[in-house]
């Protein structure tokens, strides 16, 4: 508990005393120290536990003292200076040192630079923007003034007391400024890859790989400096040289989804950073009626709305009733009805969102709502129309209603002469002018009554 209430002392006090300033000239940051306890249970299985430990990276020179009595790593100078990558202020960045081994198939290699020994100690140390502008990690080199007995592994850490300094110094740092990546389709977006290393004609390895969601891993590209040879595309060899290391894209496809690995190998490090890729298209919202609808009393009509050209699939579309008023309170109605998803030939999809209407009086004066929400809007878009519901002209009602039985009645008295005077016809065309007559009177009937169940409902 002391030591927590310690750390957040550190905390403000790293925010009160660096203020403003920009990263290049901040003199300490507070970082989260992982460390290991590894060991071989009894089924010669290893196990791991880490342990989180509160530590201090400090910049400065070689025999400098710790500015608080905490585990405190002194990065002194060198070629890399993690520092001139790092955009924006301090007080959004994330600090997180581990141990790191650099045995190989049973061999330590020396990092080639002078100075440098076989029993070096190694971290890294991550830098993560809060707000996933950037990642930065840095291999730090910590040459023990007493070197251990034996080879120093994850089986052998070197022991770090609470309030031991470490001179390091650093070797090599890879970054990306691109942690995250949303785009649409077609486009061709560069994913950022960078590193430099503390000595000239390094022998470096770069590999580009993409893990696809299914579990399949794909090289994209891959290049050896100390033989030349590439495969692939996607990233410029003369870049590679000034420490670039970023990759284009083809125009992107459904098939470009997927985690991107940036991997930098110089021989005992080796680094890489995944850069998840997310294909992103925006609904195209409209209705089919216009900002204003009027119908009469008890006319249907069926609104849609239509969302068009979105990716990935999960969509929502709801209709919404509200009254124009200050103080709206909406209401999300329920007889709607969706169609299912329309697939198209580039990627995306369409959906389509009906309402029925059959308003009456009472409905007039409402705005009605279509609510689009997706994973590529920030916010959902909203398309509304306003429903105005009049009365029917009953003068003009009356007279089609009238016209239509009168048309009706004139039929059936003409098919009653004809019937009248084919009595002495056959009895089969007798029978026939017979069934017609009956079914127009019938559907005379059948008008006259909804005629008078109209009347009564809009009275």
């Amino acid at each position: 508990m002391m030591r927590g209430f310690r750390i957040r002392i550190l905390l403000l006090l790293f925010s009160a005393v660096n203020g403003f300033k920009s990263f290049h000239d901040v003199q300490w940051l507070p970082c989260q120290f992982v460390d290991e306890k590894v060991h071989v249970n009894e089924k010669d299985h290893i196990e791991t536990q880490y342990i989180y430990r509160e530590a201090v990276i400090q910049f400065g020179k070689i025999g400098d003292s710790p500015l608080y009595p905490i585990i405190t790593f002194l990065v002194t100078a060198s070629k890399v200076d993690m520092r001139r990558y790092v955009e924006g202020g301090d007080d959004t960045l994330n600090c997180e040192i581990r141990r790191y081994s650099t045995v190989d198939k049973g061999h330590v290699k020396r990092w080639p630079t002078m100075g440098a020994q076989e029993y070096d100690v190694w971290f890294s140390c991550t830098l993560r923007h809060t707000k996933g502008e950037f990642i930065i990690t840095t291999f730090l080199r910590h040459t023990p003034s007493d070197p251990a007995k034996g080879q120093v592994d994850y089986l052998q850490w070197l022991t770090v007391y609470d309030e031991d300094l470490l001179t390091t110094s650093a070797a090599m740092v890879v970054l990306t400024r691109t942690p995250s990546v949303e785009v649409g389709f077609l486009k061709e977006p560069t994913l950022h890859c960078q590193f430099a290393v503390d000595h000239k004609n390094a022998n470096v390895t770069v590999e580009w790989k993409l893990q696809r969601s299914h579990g399949k891993r794909s090289r994209l590209f891959s290049y050896t400096s100390r033989t030349g040879t590439s495969e692939g595309t996607g990233v410029s060899i003369k870049a590679i040289g000034v420490g670039s290391a970023s990759f284009k894209l083809s125009p992107t496809r459904k098939n470009s989804e997927g985690t991107y690995i940036c991997s930098i190998l110089v021989p005992p490090l080796h680094c890489s950073h995944n850069i998840p890729l997310h294909l992103r298209e925006q609904p195209r919202v409209s209705l089919n009626v216009g900002s204003t609808l009027s119908l009469t009393v008890g006319e249907g009509h069926k609104v849609a709305c239509n969302a068009e050209g979105y990716y990935p699939m999960d969509v929502n579309i709801e209709w919404i009733r509200e009254p124009v008023s200050d103080n709206p309170s909406p209401v999300f109605l329920k007889n709607v009805w969706h169609s299912s998803h329309r697939f198209h030939h580039n990627g995306t999809y369409s959906l389509s969102a009906f309402l029925q209407l059959q308003p009456g009086l009472e409905d007039s004066g409402y705005k009605y709502t279509c609510e689009v929400s997706h994973t590529s809007l920030l916010v959902p878009i909203r398309k509304s129309f306003m429903l105005t519901v009049i009365e029917p002209n009953l003068t003009m009602w009356y007279i089609k209603v009238i016209g239509l039985n009168g048309v009706i009645l004139g039929i059936v008295f003409k098919l009653l002469r004809q019937f009248i005077a084919s009595r002495k016809s056959p009895f089969k065309v007798r029978n026939y002018y017979k069934k017609i007559t009956v079914n127009l009177l019938t559907a005379s009937f059948v008008q006259m009554t909804s005629t008078v169940h109209d009347l009564m409902r809009i009275r």
